[in-house]
């Protein structure tokens, strides 16, 4: 994969940044840090930018960190939902009625 080298802008700091990722990509990320940057400091009470730079990156990572945990449970609920309707494959006594529901239960969210 060709490496890209792209110029961004993060709190008025310009930075080049080279990566396999799409320039786009690569150019909404930096625009993403620096509007939480941006977003943390906007009573503009804090001095230094290191110190809006580390509170942007616990507030990012404390996003990614929900975001994950809930993909991880959408995963077991899956997971679960799916052992179910295994479940009930095999049971010659199971109803249409709860193949129904099961199979409902598997595709709400």
């Amino acid at each position: 994969m060709d490496k890209h080298t792209v110029k961004v802008n993060i709190y008025g700091s310009d930075y080049m940044i080279k990566g396999d990722a799409d320039p786009d990509h690569i150019q909404a990320i930096a625009k993403y840090v620096d509007q939480k940057m941006r977003e943390i400091n906007s009573a503009g009470t804090i001095k230094s930018s290191l110190k809006v730079a580390i509170l942007a990156a616990l507030n990012i990572t404390d996003e990614f960190f929900k975001t994950r945990e809930e993909q991880n449970k959408q995963v077991d609920s899956y997971e679960t939902r799916a052992q179910k309707l295994m479940d009930l494959l095999p049971d010659q006594d199971a109803t249409p009625v709860e193949l129904n529901e099961e199979i409902s239960l598997f595709t709400q969210k």
